[in-house]
This record gives structure tokens, C-alpha cells and sequence, in this order.
């Protein structure tokens, strides 16, 4: 069971499969600069990654949900970091929150924009000139070395509400190379710092919120499918270390005279559990993602259900996945705790990935609440 993508959408099998060697070949080159070179990203823009979901009348593809998160699920499984990276090519779901004449703007050359947020925290900003004054500091702006637009966030008007997003060229913002994390080292996630900058009324929009533009992919809710694409980075991931796993059965006997890892029976066990963990929550995924997109498809909206378990099978799908790693990790003995080795990689990048704010524990508890038919914080659904 791999990510059972579709390559000829992507470019084409034999270019999607070399992407995904060179991506392997160079993991450590992107963990010590901790961002990926520019020549991925532009190689990303080329089979597709960035016009997925842009709609065709800007020259996008409308891809479908699930069929990004398998492109995402896929390249995860080469390196995490690619995986996380590629996946802000999600960003018209936010983009598409702008009024029309500023979306027509951005992709009146091409549909292949490279763009990276950094929304917390939000700022104050002065309002002015039908626009707002911005200064300050943001985290986390994964991608963001590659990227041609940035966005930042400013407070809401009314206390509560969600924080709106300030769009800018890359050209107006520096980067402060900040990201030193246990995992995804090469997202290149740094501070955005404006030092001032005024950003017209219409280049902000609200996280979140409806788009101003028809597509079938924008009645899919933006937020959710955010949230998704960042878990399925630990389904690739999960596969991966699997993979290693198995591959590591047929090496040699222990020096004590132990039999290798592929005769021990805890390890056969181990590995079959771990093997059902993630099918089952893969499944669980994909069945979401479906229902709710054949509710888009049938020209309707995803219900208030349907958005639930996106957002429950999403946390469900990395906590598990990460689970799955940690236990195959554990298999693996020594041989794996070097930091050279894949399976060590692997366990730290799942491992912030379980640390991401949409995968937290609270959405345990907001999906429990809509089961009770009690209201949810406000951001989940």
C-alpha cells in the first residue's frame, strides 16, 4: 500500500519518480540549510503542485482533495519536509478569500504562485487610506525562502473573530532565519518580520472565510482541508518507516547470535500492528475526504458532520501514524537511534508534526462536543 497516486497527473510517472530519487539523494543537503533548494520548488511549480486547485479559467488544473493529499501523502514518504512543503500548493483554498479583481492580479501570468503565511501571532494594525499600516513579527512561515507572495497576520476587528491576513510581496518582507526545530528541519518555517508596510483593504481577506470566486473546490471548507494536508505529511512518512523496517529484516544476525529482526516474533507482531494501525487510519482519511467532496460534487456543501470528521480523522490520521513510527522505531534497536538513519528522521519529523496546533488535543475535544450537538471553539469547523 503506497500513496496509490495518480503520476500521470503529476507531470508524468517517469518525472514524478525522479523527482522523488532526487529528493532522497539530497535530504541532508535541505536539513543543513533547513529550507529545500530552489530547484524543487520550481520542479514542484512544473508537474503541478501550485495550479492544483486554481481554477481553469486562471490556467489551474481543480485537482480534487483527495487527489492533492495522495500527491502530498506521496512525496512525504521521500522527506517529510518536501511533503509539508509541497502542501501549501493548498494555498488558493486561503487565496481565494480575496475580493476577485486582487485574485485576477495575482494569477493573471500564472497559476504557479508560490505563496507562505505566517498568521500568529496577529498584530494590530493601524487602519489607513483604505488599507492598514503593518509592522511585526510572525512564526512559522513554512516555504516562505521560495515564495513570491507572503502573508501575515493582523488582529480582527471584533474581539473573537477570526484574525485576517495581510498579502505582500516577498520583496516587502524579510526573513529571519529562526526555524531550529526536532523535526521538518528543511521547511525553511522562518519569522517574517515587516518593519512597516501599508497593505490595501483589498489584499487581506479572513483565514478561513468563503470564497469570493465559484469553484467546486472552495465549497470545500478551506480550514479543514488546511489541516489535512499537513497530516497526511505523517501518512507518507509512516509508510516510509515500514518500508525501512522491512528492509532491514533480511540484515544480519545480532552479535550475540540472536536471529535478525525479520525472524524475531516481537518484531513480526510489532510490524503487523503497525501495518494495521495505519491502514485503518488512512482509510478513515480518504473516506472523509470522499464524502465530503461527493457533497461538493453533487452541488452542494459539506455538512456540519462531514466537516467534523475531516477535522477528526485528520488529528486521528497523525497521532496514529506517529504512534505506528515510534513503535516501529522501537523495533529497530540501536541501529535506528542513529541520527544518520532514515527511521530516525522519520520519528522526529512525525513527531512535530503531532506538536502542529491543528492536530492538538483541543480537536479532540471539539469533535466530541459537535457529537454531543454542542458548538465547537470557534477556527474548527
Amino acid at each position: 500500500m503506497h500513496s496509490q497516486v495518480d503520476k500521470a497527473q503529476w507531470g508524468g510517472e517517469e518525472r514524478f519518480d525522479a523527482l522523488l530519487d532526487n529528493i532522497r539523494q539530497r535530504r541532508e543537503e535541505f536539513e543543513a540549510q533547513r529550507h529545500l533548494s530552489p530547484d524543487i520548488v520550481e520542479e514542484f511549480k512544473a508537474i503541478g503542485v501550485y495550479r492544483a486547485m486554481v481554477p481553469a479559467r486562471y490556467g489551474g488544473d481543480e485537482k480534487s482533495p483527495a487527489e492533492f493529499l495522495k500527491m502530498v501523502e506521496a512525496i512525504s514518504a521521500a522527506d517529510g519536509s518536501a511533503g509539508w512543503v509541497a502542501s501549501f500548493g493548498m494555498n488558493p483554498a486561503y487565496l481565494a478569500a480575496l475580493p476577485e479583481a486582487t485574485i485576477t492580479q495575482i494569477w493573471k501570468d500564472s497559476p504557479d504562485v508560490v505563496f507562505a503565511g505566517g498568521i500568529f501571532p496577529p498584530h494590530p494594525a493601524e487602519r489607513v487610506d483604505r488599507g492598514f499600516r503593518i509592522k511585526g513579527r510572525w512564526k512559522f512561515a513554512s516555504g516562505c525562502m521560495s515564495a513570491s507572495l507572503c502573508g501575515v497576520g493582523i488582529q480582527p476587528d471584533d474581539p473573537g473573530a477570526l484574525p485576517r491576513m495581510a498579502v505582500l510581496p516577498r520583496e516587502q518582507v524579510r526573513i529571519d532565519p529562526t526555524w531550529n526545530m526536532l523535526g521538518m528541519v528543511a521547511t525553511g518555517s522562518h519569522d517574517l518580520v515587516v518593519d512597516e508596510a501599508y497593505v490595501a483593504e483589498e489584499w487581506t481577506f479572513v483565514r478561513g472565510a468563503r470564497a469570493t470566486i465559484d469553484a467546486p473546490f472552495f465549497r470545500y471548507p478551506a480550514l479543514s482541508f488546511a489541516t489535512q494536508v499537513l497530516a497526511v505529511t505523517t501518512l507518507g512518512l509512516a509508510r516510509e518507516a515500514l518500508d525501512v523496517v522491512r528492509a532491514m529484516a533480511g540484515g544480519r544476525k545480532s552479535v550475540t547470535g540472536a536471529p535478525n529482526l525479520g525472524e524475531r516474533e516481537y518484531a513480526q507482531i510489532g510490524l503487523a500492528k503497525a501495518e494495521a494501525r495505519v491502514r485503518a487510519a488512512r482509510a478513515f482519511f480518504y473516506d472523509s475526504t470522499e464524502s465530503a467532496w461527493s457533497a461538493v460534487e453533487a452541488g452542494g456543501e459539506p455538512s456540519r458532520e462531514q466537516i467534523n470528521l475531516l477535522r477528526l480523522s485528520a488529528t486521528h490520521l497523525t497521532h496514529e501514524c506517529a504512534e505506528a513510527i515510534r513503535s516501529v522505531y522501537q523495533i529497530s534497536g540501536m541501529t535506528g537511534a542513529e541520527n544518520g538513519h532514515p527511521l530516525s528522521r522519520i520519528l522526529r519529523d512525525a513527531s512535530l508534526c503531532t506538536q502542529h496546533a491543528f492536530m492538538g488535543e483541543i480537536t479532540w475535544k471539539n469533535a466530541g462536543a459537535i457529537f454531543f450537538d454542542h458548538d465547537p471553539l470557534p477556527g474548527y469547523l
